[in-house]
Parts: structure tokens; C-alpha cells; sequence
């Protein structure tokens, strides 16, 4: 319902004035020709004088962002999708519609036709010959010299946010260009993009926990997807050697300034190949981003500078550790490690495995601490059930993380595709589950099944790509790269 207030009213006014006189203030199609942005650039170089002698004729869209009323004429400035076009709107041109001024309103979408020229003070302008009103907005906009400053209000009203914050739009124009790049570097590589199931009978491919619908025809219970990595590793079986997907996943955990719990990720997978080859294929695809994106590979991140030109260090998991005090012991015997870290101020969770003490032990220690690219490599198998054992030390897997400005980027691995071992290890995870992980993975016996019929060696990556845009535009928060971020109700 509409909250009546003094503006409102005073626009609700306005349109009934309009209605009466014949006007329909929500008008239907408007074929503009021209935009604000090439008008600018086509003619930004052409004299007033070569403007009189050859009138070059516009059709311009868009939204009133200013006006200035002078009685028998006005300037209005009307903002379209690339930017800001004034317009002169005078009575003796426009005769009748000239009455249209009258009740017009900031916010209000308009659609100008007309000739251009330069005004006194030299700006490009557009004379208008007809004026449509194509919607009266009955809410005013923030006031220009307050604008929209509260960051809820702002994540909330994107829509509001957009048109008073323009350089907003400017992050998400760079997130349509780094996707873009992405896309276009895996298919010079011979990728191929597929598309995979939201909805899932069995939540696989990562520890998270899921969100979780019911479908009434089926009468089962389905879960949104958390990963499309399973489906993605099936289509290995089926032949595809080299597939990739960008599309949404959806984790039901805890919401903050690096977590939303819908969000878009870059999954690929590649038959015959290896961890290894994936850490240089990283590098060589996030630098061309970083490029393409920001014009350089020296990118700024708050009051870092993130340098993405090859090579970046690879450095074990348990060789990082050292590097930061934790003692060898604390490697070897899980009790030793549960001391070890609750007396470093480490919170727990009730029984935690060895691996995953060691996890939250990195995650405090040597997290904060990776600010340029680095990839650390060969975790202990229980945190990456999913992936390929190392020939010389079984106890790891081929596997790493990258990081960046202390976060995962990315996780890959050389993919597990013994049948026996990887049923063993859900097994393994299901216990994991029945003594109170609600992260841990379930059996998924048809993956199973698709291993049997073989899967050729292979290596697969995850990128998040809104973590990988706050990056590339110096964003702070993921809040700030999504359009619409998942926030507590008003």
C-alpha cells in the first residue's frame, strides 16, 4: 500500500490533473533512436555553429534526475541507461504539450524529440519538439544532496540505489565483463558450457548445508543445489572431456560480508589432467580477467595492492602451518592438536575430527595472512572427500585452494574416480553425519554407479565469482556485487 505523505500526495494530484485532461501518465512504447552516452561522444567535438547550419535530429528516453523551471520554459536532465542528456523544454515549441511541464516531477520518465544544440555555457542539448510522458513516479527520490547513503536502505532498494548512485551501476557493468571474459577464455580452451540440475534428491559435491523444498506431484523432498560438481563429474562418464558451468548455488549457512547464501560460481572440469595443470590454468585465466577487467595485473584491494602476474607460490597446507609456529606434533596426534589450538583461543565444535582442528587452525592462522595469490595444496584426505589420493602420501589429496586478500578464490582438485575408495569415503561421511555433521556429504549411490562405468582421470576447479568481482572492483562487501543480497526482513 502506498505511504501517503505531503510529496505524495502532491504527485497523486498531478495525476489525477493529467487523467482529466486527457493525458495517460503510464503511457505504452517510445521508440528512442538515440542514447545520452553516444550523442555525447558523436558530438562532442561539433560546434554550436556547425549544430545551426546542420541540425542533427534526437530521440532520447529516460528518467528525470534535475529540472529547473523558468515560467515559459525548463531544462530538464533525463538519464537513461548510459548516462545524462539535458533537454530544453520551451512553451513556444511545444504549444499544448507544453502543459505536460507543468505537472511534471523528479523521477518521472520521459521521451524527448527534438533538435540538438549548445547552449551559453556550451552544453549539449536537446530542443524539444514533442515531449511524451511515458511514467509519473508517485515517489519522490532521495534528495541530490543527501542521496541514498544508508548501505541497508541501499542493498534493499537497488532499484533507487541505481538511479541516484550511478557508479553502481559501473560494478556491475565490470561483473557482466569479467563473466564475459571468463566464458570466453574456457572456450578458446575448448570448453564446452552445460547446464545442470537446481534441484537435487541427494545434496553432494560439498560440505554445506542445504536449503531444502518439497515437490508435490513427485511427494518427495528435494534440496537446492549445492554444488553442480556430481552432475558435472557424470558428464566426464558420458564422454564430455571438457565442460563448464556458471550458475547459481545456494548454502543455508550464516550470512556476512563474504557470505550470501545464493551465489554465482564458475565450476569446470577437464578429463586427463591434474591439480597441477589447474594451478596453471588459473593463473593464466585470472590474470587475462584482471586485465580485461581492470587494465592491468597490479590490481588495488583496500590498502593492498593485489598483483596477479604469474607464477604465485603453491605451498602445502601443513608446510604453512609450520611457517606460522603450530608444532609438528599438533600434525600427528589429534589430541595434541585439540589442546594445541583451544589453547590458542580456537572455538570448537564438539568433537572435530584431527583434519578439521587443523582446518580451523589455518583458518586463524595463515588465512589472515595470504594477501597476494597464493594456492595452498595437499590437504588431508577427510576434508576432501571427493578428491584424488597423493601416490606418496595416501593420507592427502591432490587438491588446493587459492586465496586472495585473505579468502578462497577457488578450490580444485584431481578428481577421485575409484568407485571402491570414493563409496568408502561416503560411508565415511554418512558416520560423520550421524554423529552430528550437518555438513558432511551423503552417499549418492547413482554417482557411485557412474564411477563403475569409469571416469577418465580428471581435474576440477570452483571459482566464486562474486568474491572474484569484490576483488576486481575493490568492493568490500559480496553485498556490494550482487543486485539483490539476501538480508533479514525489514
Amino acid at each position: 500500500m502506498l505511504e501517503i505523505n505531503e510529496h505524495i500526495e502532491q504527485r497523486l494530484k498531478k495525476l489525477g490533473e493529467l487523467r482529466e485532461s486527457g493525458i495517460e501518465p503510464f503511457g505504452g512504447p517510445f521508440e528512442a533512436t538515440d542514447h545520452a552516452a553516444d550523442i555525447h561522444k558523436r558530438h562532442s567535438d561539433t560546434s554550436k555553429d556547425s549544430l545551426d547550419s546542420d541540425p542533427v535530429h534526437c530521440i532520447i528516453a529516460g528518467r528525470i534526475v534535475a529540472m529547473r523551471d523558468f515560467g515559459k520554459a525548463a531544462f530538464a536532465h533525463i538519464q537513461d541507461t548510459t548516462g545524462r542528456m539535458q533537454s530544453y523544454l520551451r512553451k513556444d515549441m511545444l504549444g499544448e504539450r507544453f502543459s505536460i511541464v507543468r505537472k511534471l516531477d523528479i523521477g518521472d520518465i520521459v521521451g524527448v524529440s527534438g533538435r540538438l544544440f549548445r547552449t551559453k555555457t556550451d552544453e549539449l542539448t536537446v530542443e524539444a519538439e514533442s515531449l511524451e510522458l511515458l511514467t509519473k513516479s508517485l515517489r519522490p527520490l532521495p534528495e541530490k544532496w543527501h542521496g541514498l547513503k544508508d548501505i541497508e536502505t541501499r542493498y534493499r532498494q537497488r532499484y533507487v540505489d541505481l538511479i541516484v548512485n550511478p557508479e553502481v551501476r559501473v560494478t556491475f557493468e565490470k561483473r557482466r565483463l569479467i563473466i564475459k571474459t571468463m566464458r570466453h577464455f574456457l572456450e578458446e580452451k575448448g570448453f564446452i558450457e552445460v547446464e545442470t540440475p537446481m534441484l537435487h534428491p541427494i545434496p553432494g559435491g560439498a560440505a554445506a548445508r542445504p536449503f531444502k523444498t518439497h515437490h508435490t506431484a513427485l511427494g518427495i523432498d528435494l534440496f537446492l543445489r549445492i554444488a553442480p560438481e556430481l552432475y558435472l563429474k557424470r558428464l566426464l562418464v558420458g564422454g564430455y572431456e571438457r565442460v563448464y558451468e556458471i550458475n547459481k548455488n545456494f548454502r543455508n549457512e550464516g550470512i556476512s560480508t563474504k557470505h550470501n547464501p545464493e551465489f554465482s560460481m564458475l565450476e569446470f572440469y577437464i578429463a586427463y589432467r591434474d591439480y597441477n595443470f589447474l594451478m596453471s590454468f588459473t593463473e593464466e585465466m585470472l590474470a587475462a580477467v584482471a586485465l580485461k577487467a581492470t587494465g592491468s595485473l597490479r590490481v588495488p584491494y583496500g590498502d593492498a595492492v593485489i598483483d596477479f602476474t604469474p607464477p604465485w607460490p603453491r605451498v602445502p597446507i601443513l608446510s604453512a602451518l609450520s611457517e606460522r609456529g603450530v608444532p609438528e606434533e599438533v600434525f600427528k596426534d589429534s589430541a595434541k592438536a585439540r589442546q594445541w589450538a583451544v589453547n590458542e583461543g580456537l572455538d570448537l565444535q564438539p568433537g572435530a575430527s584431527h583434519a578439521k582442528v587443523l582446518d580451523e587452525i589455518f583458518k586463524e592462522l595463515v588465512e589472515p595472512e595470504l594477501i597476494q595469490p597464493t594456492f595452498i595444496t595437499d590437504y588431508p584426505v577427510e576434508l576432501s572427500p571427493l578428491a584424488r589420493r597423493k601416490s606418496d602420501n595416501p593420507e592427502l589429496v591432490e587438491r588446493f585452494e587459492l586465496f586472495i586478500a585473505s579468502r578462497e578464490i577457488a578450490n580444485a582438485f584431481s578428481e577421485l574416480n575409484d568407485p571402491l575408495d570414493q563409496r568408502e569415503r561416503f560411508l565415511r561421511q554418512v558416520e560423520d553425519r550421524e554423529r552430528g555433521d550437518d555438513e558432511a556429504q551423503l552417499m549418492d549411490e547413482d554417482f557411485v554407479r557412474a564411477l563403475e562405468y569409469g571416469m577418465p582421470p580428471a581435474a576440477g576447479e570452483g571459482i566464486g565469482i562474486d568474491r572474484l568481482v569484490m576483488l576486481l572492483t575493490n568492493s568490500q562487501s559480496i553485498r556490494d556485487v550482487i543486485l539483490f543480497p539476501q538480508l533479514k526482513p525489514e
